[in-house]
Parts: C-alpha cells; sequence; structure tokens
C-alpha cells in the first residue's frame, strides 16, 4: 500500500484547470452550471493535492464533477475510471473529448455493483446518491486504508451521507467523516492516518480571486475528525 504526501501545487494547479473547464463548459450548456460555485474545483484539488492515482466514479452522465476528476488524475498521473449507464456513453465520451481529457478517463457501463469489486486499493471516490442502490455501491468501494477519500454526491431529500454505509470499520483504518457537507449536497469523509492532508491548503485561490470564498480543512485534536468548510472570501 503507497502512502500519499500532499502536494499543495498539484491542489492549486487543478483548482485553477477545474474552473476553467467547468467555466467554458457551463458557458456552452446551461444545464452545467452548479448551484455551489467552488465545490467541484475543491474535489479536484483535494484529488491532486492528495496524488490520487485510481479515481473511481460512479454517475449517471459525465458532470462538473468528472471533469473535476480527470484533471485531478491529469495531474497526479493515474486515471479515472467513470461508471455509468450505456445510453449516457457516447455522449459522455464527446464531452471528455472536447475538453481534452480522452486519455485519463476510462469509461465502464456494467452494473456498478458488480465492476467495483475490480478496483482495489482506490485512492479517491465519487458516488452519486441519486442512485437508489448507493449504500450498497459504498459498502463495496475498496478503498486505500493508507489514505484514501470517499466522496458522497448528489445527497438530496432524505438521503443520509456516508456514515454506516462506507465498507470500512476503525479497526484497521480511521474514518474520519466532514460535519459540514460541502457544496450542495456532498459530503466528503477520509480514510487513514491524521496525516496532515490539507495542511495550509487554501491560501492560495482567494488571494488570486478577492471576493470569493474558500475552503478551510481543520482537525479536531481531541476526536481526531476532519472539518471542511468554507469561509467567505
Amino acid at each position: 500500500m503507497r502512502m500519499m504526501e500532499w502536494s499543495a501545487e498539484s491542489a492549486l494547479k487543478a483548482y485553477f484547470d477545474t474552473l476553467k473547464l467547468c467555466n467554458d463548459r457551463g458557458g456552452q450548456c446551461v444545464s452545467w452550471k452548479t448551484h455551489e460555485p467552488g465545490s467541484n474545483e475543491f474535489v479536484s484539488a483535494l484529488a491532486a493535492g492528495m496524488k490520487a492515482k485510481l479515481i473511481v466514479e460512479v454517475t449517471s452522465t459525465v458532470s462538473p464533477s468528472t471533469i473535476a476528476l480527470a484533471v485531478a488524475a491529469k495531474h497526479t498521473g493515474g486515471k479515472l475510471v467513470c461508471i455509468l449507464p450505456e445510453p449516457v456513453l457516447n455522449e459522455s465520451k464527446k464531452v471528455i473529448r472536447d475538453l481534452g481529457l480522452k486519455d485519463l478517463v476510462e469509461f465502464k457501463t456494467s452494473d456498478p455493483s458488480e465492476l467495483l469489486s475490480n478496483y482495489k486499493n482506490i485512492d479517491f471516490s465519487m458516488v452519486d446518491c441519486k442512485n437508489d442502490d448507493y449504500t450498497r455501491l459504498l459498502k463495496l468501494l475498496d478503498v486505500n486504508p493508507r489514505k484514501s477519500v470517499v466522496v458522497a454526491n448528489n445527497l438530496v431529500g432524505e438521503r443520509k451521507g456516508l456514515e454506516g454505509h462506507l465498507g470500512v470499520t476503525e479497526k484497521w483504518a480511521p474514518v474520519r467523516s466532514t460535519k459540514n457537507s460541502i457544496g450542495k449536497g456532498m459530503e466528503v469523509t477520509m480514510i487513514g492516518k491524521n496525516t496532515e492532508v490539507g495542511k495550509g491548503y487554501w491560501r492560495g485561490g482567494s488571494k488570486r480571486r478577492s471576493g470569493k470564498s474558500k475552503w478551510v480543512v481543520k482537525v479536531d485534536e481531541k476526536s481526531g475528525e476532519d472539518h471542511i468548510f468554507r469561509v467567505p472570501g
């Protein structure tokens, strides 16, 4: 198992690359405009900063979050495995190709509950919780116990977060979930030893873009939980 150290440089580059690509795509497609500006950039920077090599997304179609993860893979020398339904495959491939990210994304279209068993020690994963089977999918993730991140996306209505669903226990790997949601219906869980992921991380971004909010990561010394929240610029 590999230990991942934090790279502030990769995080910052991924942040701005994701911002540009999502803005460019959003100008062409209204449905791509996010209700929570900054959430996709955050995800990309987090994955890139922790040097995630194997990134897995279960989604209903290519979205800004897919672009964010593909950009992260670009900066880590890794790859994104995107599991989605067959009917949206061609359109999704076109979006990725048009954005110049084709070589970074591997598309899979079979049942995600069957496909996930093929991927071991996942460094960074994102599951679209609009999928009615999302709790089972979270349990099927084989995460890297040394250091990994799981993001639950689109937690709408009565859908709960990751607590009690992720198939990993503190008997063999510490599990820390954020107490605050990231973006709209997006929550993050960090697995692994309490290393300095994100230390000094969001000093960038807000300096160049005055008036924008910034993400802050703090660790509760007593509980060991990571608290991730947004601070107005």
